[in-house]
């Protein structure tokens, strides 16, 4: 190809071309299958690490399959919305000869049997499909006699010694030192390309690596940036999940932002999509890592720039665009105290959908699985109510509702509705009690976030809703105050704070949850200040253990037995647990071996020592069951744990009332007395 004329993109591509090596049997593989020759799959699965060349490969299908006369639609799958409608969108108007490139498979993996049972077996014969990602595929497809034909698996893994030697000699790096860049990097060919990026601009007589490969590397070339204008542009590319011109100007400024768009496009580790640049995952977790220790004032005040131009992007978006605009805010929650809640190892399994007339009795089930009878009443009154509060989380594989949220908008008290509802009636004296409602606002309460097999738990699932509750946070006019429910006040309370929700209510249930609501008000708390309130926070911020003494003598009985109970419901949950106000009680702290590491194994066995206790005496077998199987067995209610011990369900929750009483008084009877039992530890 001449370089002599032609447009940008001919030059680029020929660019491409001259420096990409290696891959030889990956492109005949492609290349038969290009053509349509016999026998040549109808999809490639390009799989590998990080760093190791998938996108580069893409690019070449990409290139090749346009000099084929092929039209080429490209994917990144960490940018589309993680559901089929969403991936649906992204190819729609295909043509039947289209080849399609779906790359950062990786971060939409969930969609893996729904691609395979449903979209790919639907697409045109001519159709040509390439996916890559870190993970290799699944059993579905390479255990499948039809797909054995229609499949080829790439593994991709680093270049050859020669390959290498010829990248790097591509690259310009000086003979004198290729060998210890090869000796530093080996054939990973992210590493090679970063390490040549210094090596280049070297004397041509040395080059000294260190073990950490990435951050030498990475440190270097930060230090290489011309000018701090330079070193923020990065440094925003390497925070938020894609970097767009917009973005840019917002940050760095509006003279600037161009610039900086261009010149980040053209380093070795960028790539780009239709939402905008990022950076290659490594790369950018070890600059923004570097930043937030080198610089604590700045990184917040860049978070805070980058946050309030995304805020103002999902305030002004159209409902979809605004859900991208969240989900990048989301995005920035990853590092820091709150990281925990953020960090989605895998989506795409769920998506979110609204309410159709068929999902009825799913909701039904769900929510008798999850808490039983009272609050299956209360959900059939606002499925009636108020149906357009019901938000459904479907399997992608098979389209059934896994999980259901009620997200209701309210825009005043209503005495029917306070009398089918204890939960909303507690919100709503909240309200009257602290800051009533003005003419013309809501209130929003997420009543209902069900999801049985991660009850109230972080996971992708709730990710979800929380995507939705703050995308209404932040674009619903006239919202006065919210309130979010959970049974488990321990494990979201910290978030909670830090969302600016603080404690309110709590309401003991007949399934044995006490379920609190955290409330905001939205008129004192500005959205701009919400966010800044927000900051991600320091690397390893540590939140200071109450002390002992303290915590022990708040203990009242009443406070000791709500403990008690939720100690047992807690049981499997060791984080839970571990922040229970019984770690810290004298009957846990005086055992001889205490240690704040041993509390919650400690906890564990003064709990199973009380409930066994019952066994043995004959009037208390019923009650030792009844206990045993509700907290014990991983029942997922009560209603469950009523047939399992072939109990009526009103049977079931008197003895379950007595076996409570009667465990918190043998505990009880531990922490008062002049010297508890020992318990064996090892």
């Amino acid at each position: 190809m001449s370089t002599e004329s032609g447009s940008l993109a001919d030059r680029l591509r020929w660019a491409r071309e001259r420096a990409f090596v290696g891959r030889s049997t990956e492109l005949a593989v492609f290349r038969q299958a290009l053509a349509g020759c016999a026998d040549a799959p109808a999809v490639i699965y390009v799989h590998g690490p990080g760093g190791v060349g998938k996108s580069t490969l893409l690019r070449r299908f990409a290139d090749e399959s346009r000099d084929a006369g092929r039209p080429v639609v490209e994917v990144n799958g960490r940018l589309i919305d993680p559901s089929p409608a969403g991936f649906e969108s992204e190819v729609a108007g295909a043509p039947a000869d289209a080849v399609l490139l779906i790359d950062a498979f990786e971060h939409c993996q969930g969609l893996e049997v729904w691609l395979h049972d449903r979209f790919l077996p639907s697409l045109a014969q001519q159709t040509l499909v390439v996916l890559a990602g870190r993970e290799g595929p699944s059993p579905t497809w390479t255990s499948s006699l039809a797909w054995s034909e229609l499949l080829a698996v790439m593994p991709l893994g680093d270049l050859d010694l020669p390959e290498a030697e010829r990248l790097l000699e591509l690259r310009n790096v000086a003979p004198a030192v290729r060998g210890q860049v090869l000796g530093f990097a080996g054939g990973h060919p992210l590493a090679l390309s970063l390490a040549a990026s210094v090596a280049v601009g070297g004397d041509g007589a040395s080059w000294a690596p260190t073990p950490d490969v990435l951050t030498v590397l990475l440190s270097q070339l930060v230090g290489e940036v011309p000018t701090q204008v330079h070193r923020l542009a990065l440094e925003v590319a390497a925070h938020a999940m894609t970097t767009t011109e917009g973005l840019l100007r917002a940050v760095v400024g509006h003279e600037r932002g161009a610039e900086m768009f261009t010149w980040l496009r053209r380093l070795p580790f960028a790539d780009w999509g239709r939402q905008g640049m990022f950076l290659h995952d490594m790369v950018s977790d070890a600059v923004d890592a570097d930043l937030r220790w080198r610089d604590p004032q700045g990184y917040e005040e860049m978070h805070r720039r980058v946050g309030h131009h995304l805020l103002e992007q999902a305030r002004t978006a159209s409902p979809a665009a605004a859900l991208v605009a969240i989900r990048e805010l989301s995005y920035l929650k990853r590092y820091g105290p709150m990281g925990s809640y953020f960090q989605m190892r895998r989506e795409g399994d769920f998506h979110e959908d609204t309410l159709h007339p068929g999902d009825h009795d799913a909701v039904r089930r769900l929510i008798m699985q999850a808490e039983g009878p009272e609050s299956a009443a209360i959900v059939a009154f606002w499925l009636e109510r108020q149906p357009e509060a019901f938000w459904i989380y479907r399997d992608t594989v098979t389209g059934e509702p896994a999980a259901f949220m009620t997200w209701l908008r309210l825009p005043e008290p209503r005495a029917d509705e306070m009398a089918a509802d204890p939960v909303l009636a507690q919100a709503w004296e909240h309200v009257a009690r602290t800051s009533p409602l003005r003419p013309g606002e809501h209130v929003m309460l997420a009543r209902f976030l069900v999801y049985p097999p991660a009850y109230y738990e972080v996971s992708p699932v709730l990710h979800l809703m929380q995507l939705r509750i703050c995308a209404d946070w932040i674009r619903s006019a006239g919202l006065a105050w919210s309130f979010i429910i959970s049974p488990y006040p321990q494990l979201w309370g910290r978030l909670m704070e830090h969302l600016g929700h603080e404690q309110a209510t709590s309401l003991a249930w007949p399934n044995g949850h006490t379920y609190t609501l955290f409330a905001c008000d939205w008129r004192i708390t500005p959205l701009s200040i919400w966010f800044d309130r927000t900051q991600p926070g320091g690397l390893a911020d540590e939140v200071p253990a109450p002390a002992v003494d303290a915590l022990s003598a708040t203990l009242t009985r009443s406070d000791f037995d709500a403990a008690v109970r939720d100690a047992l419901r807690d049981w499997h949950r060791h984080d839970a647990l571990a922040a229970n106000p019984l770690c810290q009680a004298r009957m846990i702290t005086i055992q001889p071996g205490y240690s704040a590491e041993h509390a919650v194994q400690m906890l564990r066995e003064l709990l199973t020592d009380a409930v066994d206790t019952m066994s043995a005496d004959p009037r208390e077998v019923k009650l030792h069951r009844v206990l045993a199987t509700t907290y014990f067995h991983r029942v997922p209610n009560q209603t469950v744990a009523a047939e399992r011990l072939s109990l009526p369900y009103s049977t079931y929750r008197r003895h379950l009332h007595r076996a409570l009483e009667r465990v918190c008084e043998l505990l009880w009877k531990r922490e008062t007395a002049e010297r508890s039992l020992p318990v064996p530890h090892p």
